[in-house]
């Protein structure tokens, strides 16, 4: 595998960083690459494609652009991974992974590329190797606040974290011993219009951030009941966990997780993922939708949207967008929301046809409600037409400190700990939407 070049742009195409590895960088590369991936023609651009016999590889991170080109004939799934693992070092060295942080990193960056790529090979990419050859100090950007908390069974001297702990840079000189640790869901739902469930399933992940000195092996043990595989769950009791399938990392070793579901692992420098899982048996979905769009003349449709949050009323959904779509042959649309809806807001986006709602913050056992009156151009398709051309409704959505499956972190401790060596440890439960869609 050759890498001719290797760059990172921003979300406006700016060439943050810029790295010739073989001395036959191609006259404008950065720019061929962004004008493709911005207006590619055929939908969405590939992640790997040809221009005048030049390959181009890229992987999109946090608004970035990680990119790469060669010349010569390699696996493009090999590249992907690589720019995915450049993408994690500057992360855990920067402490964020934004613009910002990479401008004023910007010779740690180059060092790190340096020592990741000689010639255009891959050499070191592990970020605990990469200490011994890193000399530059980080310049720390301030990150997006964070809510952090411990739930049951984790045990801390301080219950609060400060909003950036989590962000710091792995080679910082000014830290504590503290460990993190995210359990991530990301959820695909199809509704009907009804608001019945057609299809669903949850891709989950245990990601971790490790500040301990010393490196000390750590056991993490997770829920008794915990189900490996669906043919396993057949006759599990109420209340039991089932996953379809899961893969640890490298570091764990799984001597005791068949009997008390206890993992045990030296953990690595930096960000990295303990345990991926998936689900495909039903679950409770934290938002349904319910549309219902009536024709009230040959060129006018009313759609009525009710969102409803079931979750518990102490848990909220954050930064809530719905996007419902438009009939291509429209001529206005105006959509009302009901008074006394403070922290949302809705417009219609004529260029995508595509009407916009956010919700700010949505709290558990509520519902929300949308109207949207369309009007239709004369003499343009039938209205059925122009029915069938609204939706699919997509919905994004953040929930902090709430799971769907009820995968839990029954507690996190270090295998042989001294009295003097008391870590903080601390754990945050995400769900967030992946692909969340209603028909209509």
């Amino acid at each position: 595998m050759v890498v001719s070049q290797f760059f990172i742009l921003s979300a406006r195409g700016d060439t943050i960083i810029s790295k010739d590895c073989r001395g036959d960088a191609i006259k404008g590369a950065s720019e061929i690459l962004f004008r493709q991936v911005k207006f590619y023609e055929q939908g969405d651009c590939p992640p790997a494609f040809n221009v005048d016999k030049v390959n181009y590889i890229h992987i999109r991170k946090n608004g970035l652009l990680f990119g790469a080109t060669t010349r010569f004939n390699v696996s493009p799934s090999t590249i992907i991974e690589m720019l995915n693992r450049m993408a994690k070092i500057c992360k855990d060295y920067c402490g964020v992974l934004s613009e910002e942080a990479i401008r004023k990193n910007f010779i740690l960056i180059y060092e790190l590329i340096d020592e990741m790529m000689d010639y255009g090979y891959p050499q070191v990419t592990s970020t605990e190797n990469l200490k011994a050859f890193v000399y530059n100090e980080p310049i720390l950007v301030e990150a997006s606040k964070s809510n952090l908390r411990l739930p049951q069974g984790i045990t801390a001297s301080n219950r609060t974290a400060p909003s950036a702990s989590a962000y710091k840079p792995v080679n910082s000189n000014n830290q504590k011993n503290e460990i993190f640790v995210d359990i991530i869901e990301k959820l695909n739902v199809l509704f009907s219009p009804n608001g019945y469930i057609v299809n669903s399933n949850i891709d989950g992940s245990i990601q971790m951030k490790s500040y301990l000195s010393g490196s000390p092996e750590l056991r993490l043990a997770l829920n008794s009941d915990l189900i490996i595989g669906r043919e396993n769950g057949a006759g599990a009791g109420y209340g039991a966990v089932v996953l379809d399938d899961c893969n640890f990392h490298e570091c764990c070793r799984l001597d005791e997780f068949d009997q008390t579901r206890t993992l045990s692992f030296y953990p690595p420098d930096g960000e990295f993922t303990l345990l991926n899982y998936r689900v495909t048996s039903e679950f409770r979905t934290p938002f349904r939708i319910f549309p219902h769009v009536e024709q009230i003349d040959p060129l006018k449709i009313e759609c009525n949207i009710t969102v409803r949050a079931d979750i518990p009323e102490a848990n909220y959904g954050a930064n809530v967008q719905i996007q419902i779509p438009m009939p291509r042959n429209v001529a206005s649309v105006t959509a009302d929301l009901p008074s006394g809806s403070a922290g949302q807001r809705c417009e219609y986006n004529s260029t995508d046809k595509k009407v916009i709602w956010d919700v700010k913050k949505f709290p558990g056992t509520t519902e929300k409600n949308i109207r949207i009156k369309i009007n239709l151009n004369k003499g343009s398709a039938s209205s059925a037409t122009a029915r069938k051309e609204i939706g699919p409704i997509a919905m994004t959505f953040e929930i902090p400190m709430y799971n769907v499956s009820n995968v839990q972190v029954r507690y996190l401790r270090i295998s042989e700990q001294h009295k003097s060596y008391n870590p903080y440890r601390w754990v945050r439960y995400v769900t967030q939407a992946s692909s969340y869609v209603s028909r209509v």
